[in-house]
């Protein structure tokens, strides 16, 4: 890669619903001969491992009102200020062709330092609802692209669904074939983000043990689990001799997806777009104090798609959970449409259009009607 390439600088929170589609952009840009480099703070670079090696970090100062007593608060802006000064040190050193953010508060110094520059810049939200910091750049950039379909935005501005861009490793199993329930292993996987979902841990694995033995001397679960339950859930599961894999995180979700018969998870716009790209059954239980209920409206496309089962957090016990598990798993024939249904409302190619949106601000002569 040559320092002559064009730079994209892709600025993006520590949490997988962010770097996940900032991991998949990264990779097709590479891709394309262009040089990354990912704008992040020092809680986003703890996870950074997945990228490729050819993306330069660049640690910048950022913070939240969300977390922290009185001190932190009072500190919040300057340590964005601080941040915003050293983005624009850095883009005048190696000037950007185009500046995205997807979002989280450790974006704000180089998508605000771009904006104060004038630099080609935009955003890409997730979710159906915006995040605090998309909401305050949705007006300033000069894109915005969805993941989410359809994004509530605000008066005036107008959003392209390009979809969430997922890993390679995830387009790697785009429609691997999925093999029915049936009488012989089955798998499920529960996941509830990167460090799994206490109300998770609490009731899917009762909702197990409640189901028709039949289905139970067949059955495998993987579920991530929060490591202060991760004893307890791997207990219950061995009391009961249900075969199960229980752990703090998964490094090789894609895989175990494409085994599974059914995902029950949470809706974060990351695991539902694996879902959708793979094309598994699946039963979401939207996170019930997520901004703007925002998990609900990630959840929707499947759901309206016959893709997937959604239960409230206020309407998930284990009795309904169990019916439902059960419902799909004794019916070989719903659960392939459930599957295949999936497929349909996925956009394995959300992360090479949103590179032909980059690359047509970074080149408009070459892309006059972008």
């Amino acid at each position: 890669m040559t320092q002559d390439a064009p730079l994209l600088v892709i600025a993006a929170g520590g949490t997988g619903g962010h770097m996940f589609p900032a991991q998949s952009l990264a990779e097709v840009m590479l891709a394309r001969g262009w040089r990354v480099k990912l704008s992040t703070d020092a809680r986003g670079a703890r996870y950074t491992g997945a990228f490729p090696k050819a993306v330069e970090i660049d640690v910048l100062p950022s913070a939240t009102f969300a977390r922290g007593g009185i001190a932190a608060k009072a500190m919040v802006f300057p340590r964005i200020l601080g941040g915003v000064a050293k983005a624009i040190r850095h883009f005048l050193r190696d000037k950007p062709a185009v500046v995205v953010g997807f979002g989280g508060y450790p974006a704000i110094p180089a998508v605000a330092a771009a904006t104060l520059m004038k630099l080609p810049r935009m955003i890409h939200e997730q979710n159906g609802i915006l995040g605090k910091v998309n909401q305050v750049f949705a007006k300033r950039v000069n894109q915005v692209a969805c993941g989410t379909w359809p994004t509530t935005l605000p008066e005036g501005v107008h959003g392209l669904h390009v979809g969430n861009p997922v890993r390679g490793a995830v387009l790697e199993k785009h429609a691997a074939a999925y093999i029915a329930p049936g009488d012989y292993p089955m798998e499920i996987l529960v996941i509830g983000g990167s460090q799994g979902a206490r109300i998770l841990s609490d009731v899917v694995p009762s909702a197990v043990a409640q189901l028709p033995q039949s289905l139970l001397s067949h059955l495998r679960v993987s579920q991530q689990a929060r490591p202060e339950d991760l004893d307890r859930v791997t207990e219950f599961y061995e009391a009961q001799g249900i075969q199960a894999d229980v752990r703090t995180f998964f490094d090789d979700i894609p895989k175990r997806m494409s085994e599974a018969q059914l995902v029950i998870s949470r809706s974060g716009a990351s695991t539902v777009a694996d879902i959708s790209v793979i094309g598994r059954p699946s039963i979401l239980i939207p996170f019930a104090a997520a901004a703007g209920d925002h998990q609900t409206a990630n959840a929707r496309g499947l759901v309206e798609a016959n893709a997937a089962v959604m239960i409230p957090e206020s309407q998930l016990t284990a009795e309904s959970l169990s019916e439902q598990v059960t419902n799909i798993l004794s019916q070989p024939d719903g659960a392939l449409m459930m599957a295949r249904a999936a497929l349909s409302v996925g956009k394995p190619e959300a992360a090479e259009e949103l590179a032909v949106l980059v690359e047509s601000l970074a080149f408009p002569e070459t892309y006059p009607a972008a």
